[in-house]
């Protein structure tokens, strides 16, 4: 699916708050559609697998089917999978061809926790979530969140390795759902903004914003991450009973106002120095929408902030 750029301008200038919003239902209405698959299936499985790329929208999308869920009187949790990394050990770690810790490797999952816990909260049996510490790169099971599934209660496990083969085949009754920002947007037959663009924006907008890391180490680690998703990531997505697209058509001309600055400043010796211009280039073809107007349950909000849902 493509968005056309004149269509995407011609809404901005004409009633920008109009087009907000539906560009903002649309999404509500695919998170219908996932609400409705988990459902149909919940006499055979409690559980739902969320998997996607870095930059998809994965925890909003979790915490909006969980609050769809709630909607329609079933009880729903929204699990991160990164609590359940393992703690890091150098020595053993996986690495990437050129030496450095691949962090996107599967590895760094338990599995045979996860495993263990899909079946616990199957049976109605108590588990206790673990919290992983980013800062120390360890896991803390002191701190964790005991969970136990009522009857016709859901937990959502939202990940990137959440359709790999050693979760998803150990529990094939699963709902699983993949959800990554697919759409480009050409302008006539010409692509003016690539839909991994998107997901490189909104990572480095976040990462800049909240985790204190500037442009230039967002897009060192971009090369490892999209290398990740094609050996770890990509290949699983056929497992999944809906494939979602996050993207939203007034993405970009909101993101103009945080990443046109963050791109410039790029300095000229990185080796993505040149491409970092192209996608300044790419922005300036679209007018620029406010971010104030963005509604705080929109998905943009869980990577440029100020919104409704609390992200840990």
């Amino acid at each position: 699916m493509a968005y056309q750029l004149q269509e995407i301008n011609r809404r901005v200038r004409s009633d920008v708050e109009e087009f907000l919003a539906e560009c903002d239902a649309s999404y509500a209405q695919r998170i219908s559609l996932a609400a409705d698959r988990i459902l149909s299936n919940l006499e055979h499985s409690p559980i739902v697998l969320l998997s996607g790329p870095s930059g998809s929208g994965k925890t909003t999308t979790a915490m909006k089917i969980a609050e769809e869920l709630r909607r329609r009187g079933v009880n729903s949790h929204a699990v991160a999978m990164d609590n359940y990394f393992v703690t890091l050990d150098a020595k053993t770690a996986p690495r990437t061809p050129e030496g450095a810790i691949d962090y996107e490797s599967p590895q760094f999952l338990d599995m045979e926790l996860l495993s263990e816990h899909f079946t616990a909260l199957s049976r109605g049996e108590e588990i206790l979530i673990p919290r992983y510490e980013f800062a120390r790169q360890m896991r803390n099971d002191s701190l964790g969140t005991p969970l136990r599934l009522e009857k016709n209660e859901i937990a959502i496990f939202e990940g990137i390795h959440a359709l790999n083969d050693a979760v998803a085949d150990r529990h094939p009754e699963a709902t699983k759902l993949y959800i990554s920002a697919r759409s480009n947007v050409n302008e006539g037959a010409v692509l003016r903004f690539k839909a991994t663009w998107m997901r490189l924006v909104r990572r480095a907008v976040r990462d800049y914003s909240f985790r204190g890391a500037e442009v230039a180490r967002t897009l060192d680690m971009w090369a490892n991450v999209r290398r990740g998703e094609k050996l770890y990531i990509s290949p699983y997505k056929g497992k999944a009973d809906i494939v979602f697209d996050s993207s939203l058509p007034y993405e970009v001309p909101v993101m103009k106002h945080y990443a046109v600055p963050f791109l410039r400043s790029v300095p000229e010796d990185n080796e993505r120095h040149d491409e970092m211009l192209d996608l300044v280039s790419a922005f300036e073809h679209f007018e620029a929408v406010d971010p104030a107007l963005v509604a705080k349950d929109s998905l943009l909000r869980e990577f440029i902030g100020g919104g409704s849902y609390k992200y840990h």
